[in-house]
């Protein structure tokens, strides 16, 4: 799928799950209509994490849903994984798109438009753009955190490549991101750590759907 169509993003972090594998999460948001699932999951031996990433690319698959990994070019390429997502930190985007080649999917995250720049000069096919309302799923410098759906609008101007919105963002406060110009929202507690993912999945699709209608003129939110 291209990213410009990726409505629903999760990022799978089990710590969060209270108590439930996050194969059973992802199984439960492909009910719900989620479009693209990243393999996230640092904090875990590697490993592990490969052998979870095999579990979690025959879901995906069979659901015609993306499956990225994030930072490991190594594990994306063990899995078969569709591409990678670096950060600022990480294997250059140029770099991955070297290892991975062409038809792999590579994003970049990003907090400022020189970032977003630079990163779609790089050849990333998308950004993941924020932290929107702030975050407690990961640490991030003072002046990333809670940059807005403003944020948003003044990277989507500056770059043609898709942005997908991320931190702090639910069901609830998912359009303002929308109507500012992202292709989608990526998550990690809205969906890991809700009592029914299928159900919260599902909700976030709808509050996506909304803004798009609102952003194209077609429904006031």
């Amino acid at each position: 799928m291209n990213p410009s169509n990726w409505r629903t993003y999760l990022v799978t972090q089990e710590s969060l799950s209270a108590g439930r594998s996050t194969r059973d999460i992802v199984r439960a948001s492909i009910d719900g209509g989620v479009d693209v699932v990243q393999l996230r999951e640092k904090e875990t031996p590697t490993k592990w994490r490969y052998e979870l990433g095999l579990e979690l690319r025959e879901l995906t698959a069979e659901a015609d849903v993306d499956l990225i990994v994030n930072d490991r070019v190594d594990i994306a390429r063990a899995i078969d994984a569709d591409g990678v997502h670096v950060g600022q930190s990480d294997l250059p985007v140029d770099v991955a798109r070297d290892l991975l080649g062409s038809n792999a999917i590579v994003g970049c995250s990003a907090s400022t438009v020189d970032e977003a720049r630079r990163a779609e000069t790089d050849g990333a096919d998308y950004l993941g753009v924020g932290t929107i309302y702030g975050t407690t799923s990961k640490d991030v410098d003072a002046e990333q955190d809670g940059v807005g759906p403003e944020r948003i609008a003044e990277i989507t101007d500056a770059v043609s490549i898709p942005v997908v919105g991320i931190g702090g963002i639910t069901a609830e406060n998912a359009a303002p991101v929308v109507e500012a110009g992202a292709a989608g929202v990526s998550v990690i507690s809205e969906i890991t750590g809700a009592d029914d993912p299928q159900a919260a999945t599902a909700a976030l699709a709808r509050a996506v759907e909304k803004g798009k209608r609102s952003a194209s003129g077609g429904e006031r939110v």
